[in-house]
């Protein structure tokens, strides 16, 4: 697949690397051509220099020949007059823009099929304040995230010494799973995957993802151990996008402050804000902390534009006293400095958003995608149809299936209802199935038996 990236900052970076992995043909225009030389040093993709939304520019990308245009530049502005540009002039391309300010989104009717002409708007910001919200949710965890419209969620758990599941067999907690529909999908230890089957032990310092159905994800965390009281006094540090979604997601039910040093930003937040708390300083002042009650917060949530500031500022948090912190990282090396600091949960944008964009590009009829442990693995939902060949998974049994190692089963959803996997389950027409995939090239096989009827 030919991809044409507009962008090469941060999530451009990501986007390309992710591609640039999968034996795609990777194009990326930006005008900084240092960062395009940085690109170009780390992946086998060529680059053209120059303004994104040009026509001669996109031409000189081969936008002609192009399958998928991910317009991701630092400007909303510049990603929707590319794709109205791409779309006057050429008929062949797909087109993803991210869209970051909220006055756009709020208005339904500027992408209607008579807005503007972008076939899929993503916002980041909005992605990862959800993200944030759902472990606020379920304070218990690592990382959660939804599948099949809310009906079934993937979690992950960090194994402590001495825990629930420190030692234990995988087989041996189908009692407490509620057998068929949680199940264990992935483990890592030390940052690597490791096989998944019955005879698995899981040791301390283990992350182990888990799937359930919606409903059950309380009695399972309650079951772990992990099921911890609610984070109801909150401090956001960092008044941007994502720290104004969150704020107004929460004020309602919490009782939520931020902290912005820019004395413009916080008085407009103040402003759109009404039951949250704007104070004017620096997140990583001790005092300003202390004067705020940081040793009785809930939580502590570092979501400014700075990842220095985020590491500093949890870290600080942690040590007088919050009991959470979460931490959000745009670069996923950073995350090597976390060790020792205290902090509890990290969130990468990034990654967040490449799930988003990846299931759109995905061949099959993929309905949802999540990126994790820095792009490494990939949790899909996929559609069965029965599409006349012999690779179609309708009509057969799970254990008739040559699913490779490292791909796992983690959840059957049909007519809106989870049901129970076993080795005799056999797929029906439009069943969802939520699957793990622990590495990425594990991928083009799940895209190869969930191809739609051509």
């Amino acid at each position: 697949m030919k991809i044409l990236i507009l962008g090469a900052g941060v999530t451009g970076s990501s986007v390309a690397g992710a591609f640039a992995s999968e034996e795609n043909d990777i194009v990326v225009i930006d005008f900084r051509q240092e960062l395009l030389d940085a690109l170009k040093e780390r992946y086998d993709i060529a680059t053209v220099t120059g303004n994104a939304a040009h026509p001669s520019v996109l031409e000189q990308a081969g936008i002609e020949n192009t399958d998928m245009v991910i317009a991701v530049t630092d400007s909303d502005e510049t990603n929707m007059l590319a794709c109205m540009v791409i779309n006057a002039l050429h008929v062949r391309p797909k087109t993803i823009a991210r869209v970051r300010a909220i006055d756009y989104l709020n208005n339904p009717r500027l992408f209607s099929p008579n807005g503007i002409p972008i076939d899929f708007v993503i916002s980041p910001e909005q992605i990862v304040m959800e993200s944030i919200r759902n472990l606020i949710e379920f304070p218990g965890v690592l990382y959660i995230s939804d599948f099949a419209g809310g009906l079934v969620r993937l979690f992950s758990v960090k194994v402590v010494a001495d825990g629930f599941l420190t030692g234990k067999k995988i087989k041996t907690l189908k009692d407490r799973l509620s057998g068929g529909k949680t199940r264990v999908v992935a483990i890592f230890r030390q940052g690597l995957p490791i096989y998944v089957s019955g005879e698995v032990s899981i040791e301390t310092g283990d992350e182990v993802f888990f799937i359930a159905p919606r409903k059950e994800v309380k009695r399972v965390l309650k079951e772990l151990d992990k099921l911890e009281a609610p984070l109801k006094r909150i401090i956001i540090a960092g008044g941007g996008h994502i720290g104004k979604r969150l704020a107004l997601a929460m004020e309602k039910n919490h009782h939520v402050k931020i902290i912005e040093r820019d004395p413009v930003r916080a008085n407009k937040i103040a402003n759109d804000l009404h039951n949250t708390v704007v104070l004017l300083g620096d997140c990583a002042d001790e005092a300003l902390l202390q004067d705020e009650a940081i040793e009785s917060t809930d939580l502590f949530c570092a979501i400014t534009d700075n990842d220095g500031v985020n590491i500093i500022s949890a870290a600080l948090a942690k040590s007088l006293g919050a009991r959470k912190t979460i931490c959000l990282l745009n670069h996923n090396s950073y995350t090597n400095l976390l060790p020792g600091t205290g902090i509890d949960v990290t969130v990468l944008p990034n990654q967040e958003t490449l799930g988003a964009i990846l299931k759109h590009v995905r061949r099959g009829d993929v309905e949802q995608v999540t990126s994790l442990c820095g792009g490494t693995a990939e949790a899909i939902e996929a559609i069965a149809h029965d599409n006349n060949t012999d690779d179609s998974v309708v009509g057969r049994r799970v254990d008739s299936i040559d699913f490779p190692p490292g791909i796992v089963m983690g959840a059957l959803i049909r007519n809106k209802e989870v049901i129970s996997i076993h080795h005799d389950t056999v797929f029906a027409e439009n069943d969802h199935v939520v699957m793990f995939a622990i590495e990425k090239k594990l991928v083009s096989y799940i895209e190869q038996i969930f191809q739609p009827l051509a």
